[in-house]
């Protein structure tokens, strides 16, 4: 598994209502994407749950590194963001575990991110706790959909994704909040 995001973060004043057009009339294109085990269109709107940004946000699960690198330099896709957007930095990261959760047959509304700084010493350690809380998350919390684990070994960040079917809950413990305007899950 491989995990990778990209973030467009817009005007302060951008109608969103563009981007929610946006997925609800193409968001479909990737619902059988080869290689992908999903694609979570998200945002964030301004001074909607802490959200100092208005942010279009997609979040992906690869199974083929392949498919995703033709993806993105190859055509299929990506070339649409870039002609729209601009080209944004993609961040990616080695996937540690994908989990499903007990509301996987739902569709998800919104989801979180963590990012958090690995220590130097004890790597195996940390993220073996962090696995293990997010197997917890995940059988545990109603609400999740999947939950998702990865390193970024450049900065040496743990990452930590969950789609919520509901709102991501108070004590969810997020640098990120979105909303979900759809779901491709190809190979979920």
């Amino acid at each position: 598994m491989y995990a990778k995001q990209y973030e467009i973060t817009l005007p302060a004043d951008y109608d969103m209502g563009i981007i929610r057009d946006r997925v609800a009339t193409r968001g479909h294109a990737l619902d059988d994407r080869a290689g992908m085990a999903l694609k979570a269109y998200v945002i964030r709107e301004r001074g909607v749950d802490g959200s100092p940004v208005n942010q279009y946000a997609p979040f992906y699960l690869w199974n083929d590194t392949a498919a995703m690198s033709r993806f993105l330099v190859g055509g299929g896709g990506f070339e649409g963001v870039v002609r729209d957007f601009g080209r944004p930095v993609v961040r990616h990261w080695a996937g540690v575990t994908r989990e499903a959760g007990p509301a996987r047959g739902a569709v998800p509304r919104a989801a979180s991110r963590r990012l958090t700084q690995l220590p130097a010493e004890g790597l195996a350690e940390a993220v073996a706790a962090e696995t293990a809380a997010l197997r917890e998350l995940a059988a545990g919390h109603d609400g999740v959909h999947t939950a998702a684990l990865a390193v970024d070994p450049h900065h040496w960040q743990l990452l930590r994704f969950v789609l919520w079917q509901e709102a991501v809950p108070d004590d969810e413990d997020a640098t990120e909040r979105y909303e979900v305007l759809h779901l491709s899950t190809p190979e979920l």
